[in-house]
């Protein structure tokens, strides 16, 4: 398998989970500018939708969309406990879980990124995202992973979005269970893996 990434995006959260499962694959980096990968390919023609993450199979299918392609991978080893197994109401509860991360978290923090935003209209997102942490406080005031007393793949995702904080001047100590949460997972050495192989990319 292939994973084409691009430091400090989402693409993270697939790199964690693959690391987790001890699957082999080889890292691909993406220059999200140029949109050619790291060995001179036209990225577009991989990925027309032009971002990471992109996972190519060893049959060469390719599959796009972070929260589909960390179910993909959990799926692949059920044992692992990383995504609980399909048609079950603990699955339909990950899939919340990621779709609330990509929809409220993700989408919510990604305008920060735009320098051509007014800081009004900054503001605005970053209060609707303020929300968004609240709610997280609550419910990691009271349990360390999304789904409760287990690390899954919603994990991943989430961990990856929160540490873009730090690009927007955010400080998560204002919800005490973020910053612990994030504490939590960064210790895994799994996420100490990917977060190293990105850095000498």
């Amino acid at each position: 398998m292939k994973l084409y990434y691009a430091p400090y995006t989402c693409s993270l959260s697939p790199h964690i989970v693959l690391r987790e499962l001890g699957l082999p694959f080889n890292l691909v980096k993406v220059d999200n500018k140029t949109r050619r990968t790291a060995d001179g390919r036209d990225f577009l023609a991989i990925n027309p939708k032009g971002y990471v993450a992109v996972l190519e199979l060893d049959g060469g299918q390719v599959l796009t969309e972070g929260p589909a392609i960390v179910q993909y991978l959990a799926d692949l080893q059920p044992e692992s406990g990383l995504a609980p197994a399909a048609g079950t109401w603990e699955r339909v509860r990950l899939q919340e879980w990621l779709n609330f991360v990509t929809s409220e978290i993700h989408a919510g923090s990604a305008p920060l990124f735009n320098a051509a935003l007014s800081g009004e209209a900054k503001e605005l997102f970053r209060a609707k995202l303020f929300k968004r942490f609240d709610f997280l406080q609550g419910t990691l005031g009271r349990q360390d992973y999304l789904m409760g007393a287990d690390f899954s793949v919603a994990d991943a995702y989430l961990f990856t979005v929160l540490g873009w904080c730090r690009f927007f001047s955010i400080d998560l100590g204002r919800w005490p269970a973020l910053p612990e949460y994030v504490r939590r997972i960064s210790a895994r050495p799994a996420v100490q893996a990917a977060l190293r192989a990105e850095a000498v990319q």
